[in-house]
């Protein structure tokens, strides 16, 4: 069951369209378990596909986040982005 979550959330997070993010809660939402944002933040930290764009995952209050390949690093992908969608 935990296995199921899991790749819930990475099918979830690979929808999120390039410029664009989502909150751990929205995804933890969509994926079925309203109140494990927690959990998804857990299951990000652990991944490193670089299929699966965890640096659009943002905090509910705007902020940032953390980011397994450091938190400068998933500002950069982001800004990146952005530019690229203008």
């Amino acid at each position: 069951m935990k296995g199921d979550f899991k790749e819930k959330v990475f099918e979830v997070v690979k929808k999120i369209p390039k410029g664009k993010t989502a909150t751990y809660k929205e995804v933890a939402v969509l994926s079925g378990r309203p109140r494990a944002w927690r959990a998804v933040g857990n299951i990000l930290n652990k991944n490193f596909n670089p299929k699966i764009p965890c640096h659009r995952v943002i905090r509910s209050d705007g902020k940032i986040g953390g980011y397994n390949r450091g938190v400068a690093r998933k500002i950069s992908l982001l800004a990146g982005e952005l530019e690229h969608s203008l």
